[in-house]
């Protein structure tokens, strides 16, 4: 009859099981949520592709808009007005956009279901933590939601209009043989990664709160070598950007730099109140 059987004998392996029984029901309701996202995503593609997706490719996006604007508000006339190129994205493949389509539409619904991921989460290790942990856990939930979307706010708005118009306007030589036809593979798969990897570096704050608290990491550790961050953060910002202004590449440095302060300040909280506490 195996572990089944016996109720009294291995009540810890019991638990164990009724806690991976648990485990999967929040994934289970997690996954539910995302995929129904998904679906309503699937079925509004045209605003998700026409809107959305195909946005930073129309000359009056949005980002393109406000750094004009910038540019001569500032005094720095249009140097940071971007002419996007008409573009028109090939397929090599019959079910290239099809496949295309799916995974943007699971994007999407991961983008959306994240909090409520977060949530089950939280709902899943809430009976392990005492009374004095739930605030801090809640608190968690709200910030790592938060930076996330503002993570795949920034990759969207910011981060992928600047890189794309770099990549596709970048000529090997000024001779003209070589031509950039872009997919629309690629450019979904530039699109998607970038967002999403702006999101989840977004979660740097977060990482960096459960490695102080381990011990892995201190905020003496990340003064030390905030010189060579900044380095690396604002080589970043030039390859990124397609203009050769500061201002521009201060648009994606800075918030980078002020996230880094951030998780300095995150660290140092933790150490401060383990010290307190011990």
């Amino acid at each position: 009859m195996g572990i089944f059987s016996n109720n009294t004998t291995n009540p810890n392996e019991l638990s164990f099981l009724g806690h991976l029984e648990a485990l999967r029901w929040h994934l289970v309701r997690s996954a539910a949520v995302i995929m129904i996202l998904a679906i309503a995503a699937f079925c509004l593609n045209n605003f998700l592709f026409d809107t959305v997706i195909f946005g930073p490719l129309k000359q009056d996006f949005i980002s393109y808009r406000g750094m004009c604007a910038l540019g001569y508000k500032i005094g720095a006339g249009d140097v940071m007005c971007i002419t996007v190129k008409p573009a028109k994205l090939q397929t090599l493949g019959a079910s290239e956009q099809f496949f295309n389509h799916m995974w943007i539409s699971l994007v999407s619904g991961l983008i959306c279901g994240f909090p409520f991921l977060l949530w089950e989460l939280w709902k899943f290790i809430k009976p392990a933590l005492k009374d004095k942990e739930m605030a801090p856990f809640k608190v968690f939930i709200v910030v790592a939601s938060f930076l996330f979307l503002v993570g795949i706010c920034f990759g969207y708005f910011i981060l992928f209009p600047m890189s794309y118009n770099f990549l596709i306007s970048y000529t090997v030589s000024d001779s003209g043989i070589v031509q950039t036809n872009n997919t629309f593979d690629d450019y979904i798969s530039l699109i998607s990664t970038m967002t999403l990897v702006s999101g989840i570096i977004f979660e740097m704050p977060v990482l960096v709160y459960f490695l102080s608290k381990l011990g892995i990491l201190s905020p003496a550790f990340m003064r030390k070598y905030r010189k060579h961050a900044v380095v690396v953060i604002l080589i970043a910002g030039a390859v990124i950007t397609p203009s050769p202004d500061v201002t521009s590449q201060m648009l994606v440095s800075v918030p980078m730099y002020l996230l880094y302060e951030l998780s300095v300040f995150v660290s140092a909280w933790v150490v401060k109140k383990q010290s307190i506490i011990s």
